[in-house]
């Protein structure tokens, strides 16, 4: 609709009100054809864990746990051992000190070390950790014994298990060269056995003999016989 206005005895025609907020639509208002929103890029920082509230330093301390609370992302409520332990030796105030002096990089590994540290202490209030590391450097100082004393038994046994490889080859080339000197004697002997009996037998011998006599017989005989002067 318009309205006509009076400036300086000139009158124009306005719109209204309602008609200049039915044609005005929000810029930033998304039309039913529009595409959804990109998905949001790796480079983009991700969203930070969810801490649950109130921890369980401020509920042992019974006091508001506070939006950025220092002690809520490394004393969840579903833990509250872990607080107790460490407020115990080192103290809540103390913790809260050492927290904000670190980057919070570090702080989580200061939290573990703090907690072991407090632990070692309950079991052992007079070394604390010094006791556990010196019972652990004893064990290692152990092992290490025993592992020289395994090397030295193992040096030994390849020791005796050289000589007696040895032992045992000696001993095959001693069987093997009786068997060879034995094949030798063996040999030997069937050949100067085959060789006598290829030279003569006592039958041959006596034969031979008798050869001899006979021909000295008729030697004999012939010499009679040409005799002229026998009588």
């Amino acid at each position: 609709m318009l309205k006509m206005e009076t400036f300086g005895g000139i009158s124009v025609a306005a719109p209204t009100s309602s008609a200049v907020e039915k044609t005005t639509t929000p810029a930033n208002s998304a039309s039913p054809t529009s595409s959804p929103p990109p998905p949001l890029s790796p480079e983009q920082p991700q969203q930070q864990t969810v801490v649950l509230s109130p921890c369980a330093a401020c509920k042992i301390l019974r006091r508001r746990c506070a939006e950025k609370c220092v002690l809520a992302p490394y004393f969840p409520p579903t833990d509250p051992a872990k607080f107790i332990i460490a407020h115990r030796v080192f103290g809540a105030s103390n913790i809260i000190k050492f927290l904000q002096e670190l980057p919070e990089s570090q702080r989580t590994d200061t939290v573990n070390s703090m907690v072991y540290e407090a632990g070692a202490r309950m079991r052992d209030p007079v070394y604390g950790c010094a006791g556990a590391i010196y019972h652990l450097q004893r064990q290692v100082c152990e092992l290490q014994a025993q592992l020289a004393k395994t090397q030295v038994d193992l040096v030994s046994m390849q020791l005796q298990r050289s000589d007696l490889l040895e032992l045992l080859h000696k001993t095959e080339q001693a069987n093997l060269s009786e068997q060879q000197e034995g094949q030798q004697n063996m040999s030997f002997e069937s050949s100067f056995e085959s060789g006598d009996e290829f030279i003569s037998s006592h039958d041959e011998v006596t034969n031979d003999l008798g050869f001899l006599d006979c021909n000295n017989n008729n030697n004999n005989s012939s010499m009679l016989w040409s005799d002229p002067l026998w009588t």
